[in-house]
């Protein structure tokens, strides 16, 4: 680290907490290739192999991400190239982008009328992009930053490069900075070599931050260069947890930059040896803490002893691949038998499918909704589509016969959502036995994350609730999570979503049935000791949080 330019410090906001140093590696728009025009057929033939490109990239990460290895054992490879929860959404969103001929014809037009492909398709998604972000829906203006990002993906691929964060030598540390950063290119950096990232726009509760949060890397967002200059290649320190970036660091901050990384060493082992124990307030309450499973494969590096069980596995993986090709109920069950052994008599808890919002799926969630975020999603959807939904709850039934299995139903906003769903599944479990396969009737719970039905928690007849605090969040206080420009609205620890939460956890401790929480607030130790001072025994938190949960619980009173 070099001590000829002066010590500059531009400030941020946490959106993943932690510490990194390494070298600054900005990374910014592509630029359209400048070169003139081939003929109409060479340009369209180049947008055809850059549009080729980008979805091979796009399947090839969505396999990274999903559950190419369970797949592959359960014997379903068809679910191979699937991601996992948001991220599986968000990539198949852009793949279905440029498969969509209202998108892509104007780019085509524009080429036959002599334009270059890099010109056209800068000029046409430009203006999608600007529409989307201009729009007053909500949904469409959190997609705009996925538009941006297919826009910049098949720019750099026409302008010959690879369309990724290039690699760092080995043992070099990169901090990433960009203007922002789009989950599929957070999904493709190799994070050992980027050791944190630092971006000028985001949202503290975008998907991008969650993805960071839940793999442990330093993340800010919002950082302000005032009228100072970035400079690629220089010596950075990354500090997400006092909010900013160091360029240049004096030999003094890299001292104390060195003793806060040695305490943080310290900490970390300390927090490592509350992993096999219980999780227990130092009054001596015992707490619950699950994990939530994003993709199966996640599991493999966790030992079930060190949590109790799975309080949240997102099924939307499952369907991400647009039912393109069939989901089975063999190849559900599978998968879910996996879960359950791994979790080896811990209760394992899977969700039903929550597609819509800012997940749609192609050729299942309905388009052109005037608001998905308020439409029709999760059990709303579900109870819809029999077609879909029965053979979900068949392979559940079958999965319970393996062991103790909670079967939790996304958006709940009314009892009869509850209800219709407990008809099909005691009908599965009855269809099922005269089939002679064997099965059980599950646990049902519900998630609680529409204010409706925490103000009405009482006339739920469920076996037990889960508060899904990040869309809790979102509805109490009418805030997209994905808005920067109303991020300090968005408060977790508001009166009213603090008074929601309350309220559900008497009830039930007044009727004997669990109440956990699995959104963001149960990972983070800012927002523990309200949670349970309010009364929660049950967390489910990020893999990469779970010793930091566990010893925070330890110093609660």
């Amino acid at each position: 680290m070099s001590d000829r330019r002066p010590e500059l410090i531009f400030s941020g906001k946490v959106a993943s907490p932690g510490l990194a140093a390494g070298s600054i590696r900005l990374h910014a728009r592509p630029k359209v290739d400048a070169s003139p025009a081939g003929s109409p057929e060479e340009e369209t033939a180049r947008l055809a192999a850059a549009l080729e490109a980008a979805a091979a990239r796009l399947q090839d990460l969505a396999a990274d991400a999903g559950v190419s290895e369970l797949a592959a054992d359960a014997g379903v490879a068809e679910l191979a190239a699937d991601a996992a929860g948001d991220a599986a959404a968000i990539l198949e969103f852009q793949i279905a982008l440029i498969e969509d001929g209202e998108l892509i014809d104007p780019v085509r037009l524009a080429i036959g009328e002599g334009v270059s492909a890099a010109a056209a398709w800068r000029e046409i998604l430009d203006r999608q992009v600007a529409d989307y972000e201009s729009a007053e829906d909500d949904y469409f203006r959190a997609r705009s930053a996925d538009l941006a990002d297919l826009r910049d993906r098949v720019l750099e691929l026409l302008a010959g490069g690879a369309g990724a964060a290039p690699a760092l030598a080995q043992g070099e540390g990169g901090i990433y900075v960009a203007d922002d950063l789009a989950p599929s290119r957070f999904l493709e950096i190799d994070w050992q070599s980027y050791r944190g990232g630092a971006l000028l726009a985001g949202s503290a509760n975008s998907h991008v931050a969650i993805l960071a949060r839940a793999r442990g890397v330093p993340l800010l967002i919002g950082l302000d260069l005032g009228a100072a200059r970035l400079v690629s290649g220089a010596a950075a320190i990354l500090d997400a947890e006092q909010g900013c970036l160091i360029q240049d660091p004096r030999i003094a901050t890299r001292d104390a930059f060195e003793a806060r990384m040695g305490q943080r060493r310290v900490e970390a082992e300390a927090e490592a040896a509350f992993l096999p124990r219980p999780a227990v307030t130092r009054s001596g309450r015992r707490i619950a803490v699950a994990i939530n499973v994003d993709e199966p494969k996640v599991v493999e590096n966790i030992d079930p002893a060190h949590c109790d069980g799975i309080g949240l596995t997102r099924t939307e993986f499952l369907f991400s691949a647009g039912l393109g090709e069939e989901v089975t109920e063999d190849a559900q069950f599978k998968i879910y038998a996996r879960l359950i052994g791994w979790a080896a008599g811990r209760p394992v808890t899977i969700r039903t499918l929550d597609a819509g919002g800012d997940k749609p799926i192609p050729g299942l969630t309905p388009e052109g909704e005037s608001n998905p975020f308020l439409g029709l999603r999760g059990i709303r959807l579900s109870l819809t589509r029999p077609d879909i939904f029965m053979p979900q709850l068949r392979a559940l039934a079958r999965a319970a016969a393996r062991g103790p299995l909670k079967v939790m139903l996304p958006m709940v906003t009314v009892p009869r959502e509850i209800e219709e769903t407990r008809a099909m599944l005691e009908a599965a479990v009855a269809d099922l036995a005269r089939e002679g396969i064997a099965a059980a009737l599950p646990r049902l719970g519900m998630m609680v994350e529409v204010p409706a039905a925490a103000l009405n928690v009482a006339a739920f007849a469920v076996d037990f609730y889960s508060i899904g605090s990040n869309d809790l969040v979102q509805y109490v206080t009418a805030t997209g999570r994905d808005c920067a420009a109303v991020a300090a609205l968005h408060d977790p620890l508001d009166p009213a979503v603090l008074e929601l939460i309350g309220r559900v956890v008497a009830h039930g401790a007044a009727t004997g049935r669990e109440v956990g929480l699995c959104g963001d607030m149960a990972s983070d130790p800012r927002f523990l000791p309200a949670l349970l001072d309010l009364g929660l025994a049950s967390l489910s938190v990020a893999p990469a949080r779970l010793a930091k949960v566990k010893a925070e619980i330890a110093r609660h009173g």
